[in-house]
């Protein structure tokens, strides 16, 4: 039982850490993209933004990724935007974390999680605080994330929902 015990808070020290790394790849612990400015956005300079404006920068945003010209996005130029911004946050993590400057980040130089996190995280797994984690308690664990987060994307008819276009 001690083994399984040990097991268990192994696997959450590993979540906790995961959790942390997560935070950093999601760009929360590292510097923002440059914001757009009001400048970009208002092209002809009359101190406002007209919806033209805004559907403009959103082609040219398009037009960017649209590599061949082509006026579709495929899977390798959606791929190529996606690295572009990977490697982006990669740069910024680096630029922020490398405390040495060997363009490396080491565990030490990793960003870590308050120390009381992890322990608030698995006295809410251990629901019944015998200070351990069951296996329904996990399941419990994974069923609450499951609906909090789903798949991560909101689905149609949630607060998201699409509108139609305006006709002209």
């Amino acid at each position: 039982m001690m083994n399984y015990k040990g097991f268990i808070s192994g696997i959450l020290v590993v979540a906790a850490t995961v959790t942390a790394t997560s935070v950093l790849a999601e760009g929360r612990m590292h510097p923002r993209p440059e914001p757009i400015s009001f400048e970009s956005l208002d092209t002809n300079g009359d101190g406002g933004i007209t919806m033209e404006e805004m559907q403009a920068h959103r082609m040219d945003r398009f037009n960017e990724g649209d590599a061949n010209g082509d006026g579709v996005l495929d899977r390798d130029e959606m791929l190529a935007g996606a690295m572009k911004r990977a490697e982006a946050r990669v740069d910024g993590m680096i630029e922020r974390f490398d405390k040495d400057g060997d363009g490396m980040i080491s565990a030490e130089e990793m960003p870590q999680p308050p120390k009381d996190r992890a322990e608030r995280m698995f006295n809410r797994v251990d629901a019944n605080d015998d200070g351990a984690i069951s296996e329904e308690e996990f399941a419990q664990m994974q069923e609450r994330m499951k609906e909090r987060h789903g798949d991560g994307h909101m689905k149609r008819g949630d607060k998201g929902e699409a509108k139609p276009a305006p006709q002209d």
